[in-house]
């Protein structure tokens, strides 16, 4: 966050320029991953008017390829030539321009109209070159309304954070893709036939590998201090015990640990406890000795063994039986295993991490979790927050999987629509990100017009107003219907007899009386001798 000098402090200039790489990495096309990444420079830094412009090779001249705020309209006529205005300055020297107040600045051309001279008083603007060596292929600009007595340091310290995210936004592999995909088609203009493959897209080859980086997408409070314990832990060989309702990513985090931690090269073993018959599970995690029970014709090595050197992810410890529990302890405290049938234990060098929806804790009290082992469990604990709780990065998760899905089922999706972005935002989504995946796959399946809407969304996710089925009566009417339909169950239920439905529904018969009479029921035609 910004400091009450408009500063970021150093460490949140870090976490931001991390962030915005994961951005640009969870991006199958530079365009779309512009307008969060501009969103994340908007709300971390208070730099607004964010304006990225690339060279379009055929006309030669710079567009806006993303602002967000500005209409089609309004980027179509952000055109420069260049050396033209501050933006086509920048493009043409490769060098940054910081101007502190915009209103006294005669080559700032204002061509996406809009704002007169007085609302640029005291509005510091910025913009540097992307640029790859000493090739410039666009512009990165911004905006800061001043405070009273800045300093000097503020415009460098703006200039220097705007710097770093160009440079990061020209190492992209999507610009590097976006360049070759222009190349492809002004060849293909010219008439030329014979392409070598090397020229073409790296996404048309497949050469783009989905995962590469972090896997964890998201801003909000709640992501950023997962991400910052995951980044302390990792390096070590602590143990690890991830919390946090079914869908959130457990798993996902427990992967980051491994990527980041000293045993990245070695193997990453995944056990879902849940999932494993307790017949087979001591086995599974341990190993077993030929011969040791029926069916067991080789020797076996266990997980434990499978992930030595390397780290073992237990999800849905929660699950363990106490017989296993008791064997694990043991893992946790010695280092070493008993494969099933076996009498000589064997060392492993395992980081164990494990992760539950359950509370632990309220277990150890019931007695079906080892309060020991949860200690052992429970040195570097890493709570996820449910989405719910973390509504800002809705978003920027369905932006991702509408990408991804577009891309498994040879789609094309351009754009969620606003009333569809409206249904996720207010969903509780109990299923937290596992739930919101699978709305969004549907979702691309039924699209057809290249555009999610609210109706491709599943009916738990729909409103009132989005399937026009508000409420046509008032609450006192919905009442008396209600009661009037229970008085009626109620006396066929008793055959007529007024006493035993007063009796039924907990009220005194007087009541039932003063209520039949009100709806004018005929209780009489429910009498057993008329039934």
């Amino acid at each position: 966050m910004c400091e009450t000098n408009g500063l970021l402090s150093e460490r949140d200039e870090l976490l931001l320029l991390l962030d915005i790489t994961r951005t640009l990495d969870k991006h199958v096309e530079l365009r779309s991953s512009l307008g969060p990444l501009l969103s994340l420079l908007e709300m971390r830094t208070a730099l607004v008017r964010g304006m990225v412009t690339l060279l379009d090779r055929a006309s030669g001249l710079l567009k806006i390829e993303e602002a967000p705020g500005l209409t089609e309209e309004e980027k179509e006529r952000g055109k420069y030539r260049m050396g033209e205005g501050l933006v086509g300055k920048v493009f043409e020297t490769g060098i940054p321009i910081v101007v502190p107040d915009l209103s006294k600045e005669n080559r700032f051309l204002n061509r996406a109209g809009g704002r007169k001279k007085e609302d640029l008083v005291g509005v510091a603007y910025y913009c540097v070159p992307i640029k790859t060596g000493n090739q410039v292929l666009g512009t990165l600009s911004a905006e800061r309304r001043l405070p009273e007595g800045y300093s000097e340091h503020l415009l460098k310290a703006d200039q220097k954070i705007l710097e770093s995210i160009a440079a990061i936004i020209a190492d992209s592999a999507k610009l590097r893709e976006r360049i070759q995909e222009e190349q492809y088609r002004l060849i293909s203009l010219q008439g030329k036939n014979e392409i070598d493959e090397t020229s073409l897209p790296l996404a048309q080859i497949q050469n783009y590998k989905q995962g590469q980086g972090s896997a964890i997408i998201g801003t909000s409070k709640g992501i950023r201090s997962v991400l910052e314990q995951v980044a302390l832990v990792a390096p070590s060989d602590a143990t690890v015990l991830i919390t946090g309702e079914s869908g959130t990513g457990k798993e996902l985090v427990a992967s980051e640990i491994h990527r980041q931690s000293k045993r990245a090269s070695q193997t990453f073993i995944k056990v879902n406890c849940a999932a494993l018959p307790e017949s087979i599970i001591e086995s599974e995690l341990f190993g077993h000795e030929k011969g040791s029970f029926t069916g067991a014709l080789n020797q076996r090595k266990g997980r434990f063994e499978l992930a030595n050197g390397g780290t073992i992810f237990l999800d849905e410890i929660g699950d363990l039986s106490p017989q296993i529990q008791v064997k694990l302890l043991r893992v946790l405290q010695e280092r070493e295993i008993e494969r099933v049938g076996g009498s000589q234990p064997i060392k492993v060098d395992v980081r164990l991490i494990a992760a539950t929806n359950r509370n632990l804790e309220a277990d150890i009290k019931s007695g079906r979790f080892r309060e020991d082992l949860f200690y052992r469990l429970n040195v570097f604990p890493i709570h996820i927050p449910p989405l719910r709780e973390r509504k800002s990065d809705i978003i920027l998760l369905a932006d991702f999987f509408a990408e991804k899905y577009a891309q498994k089922n040879g789609k094309l999706i351009k754009r969620i629509s606003s009333p569809a972005l409206d249904l996720l935002s207010s969903y509780h989504w109990p299923g937290n990100v596992r739930e919101l995946e699978n709305c969004i796959e549907r979702a691309v399946i039924l699209s057809t017009d290249n555009v999610i809407h609210s109706y491709h969304l599943p009916p738990s996710l729909q409103s009132a107003q989005s399937t026009q089925t508000e409420p046509t009566t008032t609450l006192e009417a919905a009442l008396s219907r209600l009661e009037k339909e229970l008085i009626i169950e109620a006396l066929k239920i008793t055959g007529g007899n007024m006493a035993a439905a007063a009796r039924r529904l907990g009220i005194t018969e007087r009541q039932m009386g003063l209520r039949v009479h009100h709806y004018a029921i005929p209780w009489k035609l429910y009498r057993a001798t008329n039934m």
